[in-house]
């Protein structure tokens, strides 16, 4: 039978392959390409290097961009997954209601994230009003707003994963670190934190990979205003690329930085994490 397999493997993944190469690898290819060239479509590119770069990176937007993307992820990645695993840790005791809570806290993930973004657009503004301000009347506010609505999306995702995570971990370990005299606190540092490294890893490149590349909450919620301050990375390209005729190449060449950027934070997250996992 694996014989049998193996003789008609090719055939049986040949479809996925060519999906695979249709869908992201020739169309990743060209994205290059086009990134040093100038042009309005693929079919009229013009070969100017990597001049498209250069005004990538003097496009003081783009910079301002960058910078806002970059403290957005740090703090909505920390406090994203801080809450999700102390809701998590609450929500693996044996207290009544637990399944209800783990389902209310998920279901915001459901939600859209345009549709997430005009609701609390709603809320927000509702609530700076007393203050006769909104959103769009400073970056900061923006700033703030974008990480309330992340976490209050994105939390109860993650702490459904690390859930799965608490609940793997070995009774008998934790038994047994009780006996030998070790209080709640070691037991979290030294059990249950390395135990649950794994569940630690994936959320960690869920909420980093989200965080970078949030494009529909940005645009529903300030849409870069005021004067595109609030503007994330991915809202910038789009400008860049769909706002700027002529610019399509420089939108091109950002994107492929974009690329770059997350894709390096990702795997060098991922490293450095399995590194401190630990098998049960």
């Amino acid at each position: 039978m694996q014989k049998s397999i193996k003789k008609y493997f090719a055939l049986f993944a040949l479809p996925t392959i060519l999906a695979f190469l249709i869908a992201f690898v020739i169309p990743f290819v060209m994205g290059i390409y086009l990134s040093l060239t100038e042009f309005t479509t693929v079919t009229d590119a013009k070969w100017v290097g990597f001049s498209n770069y250069a005004k990538a990176f003097s496009n003081q937007e783009f910079l301002n961009a960058l910078w806002f993307t970059v403290r957005f992820s740090v703090i909505s990645v920390i406090s994203i997954n801080v809450f999700a695993f102390i809701f998590a840790m609450l929500l693996t005791r044996k207290l009544r209601g637990t399944n209800v809570f783990r389902t209310i806290f998920f279901m915001p993930n459901l939600i859209g994230g345009i549709v997430l973004g005009y609701i609390w657009q709603l809320i927000i503004n509702g609530i700076l009003n007393n203050y006769e301000v909104t959103l769009t009347s400073s970056a900061t506010y923006g700033f703030w707003g974008l990480v309330v609505l992340m976490n209050w999306q994105l939390i109860g995702y993650m702490m459904i994963i690390y859930i799965a995570g608490i609940q793997n971990v070995p009774k008998d370990i934790v038994e047994a670190a009780k006996i030998d005299g070790a209080s709640r606190s070691k037991i979290l540092r030294n059990v249950t934190l390395p135990l649950v490294m794994p569940s630690i890893t994936i959320c960690l490149f869920l909420t980093v990979s989200n965080s970078f590349k949030l494009f529909d909450q940005n645009l529903a919620l300030t849409a870069g205003a005021p004067s595109k301050q609030s503007a994330m990375l991915a809202l910038d390209i789009f400008n860049t690329f769909y706002g700027k005729s002529g610019y399509e190449g420089v939108g091109q060449a950002k994107a492929v930085v974009f690329f770059v950027l997350v894709a390096s934070i990702a795997l060098i997250q991922l490293v450095l994490t399995r590194r401190k996992e630990v098998e049960n």
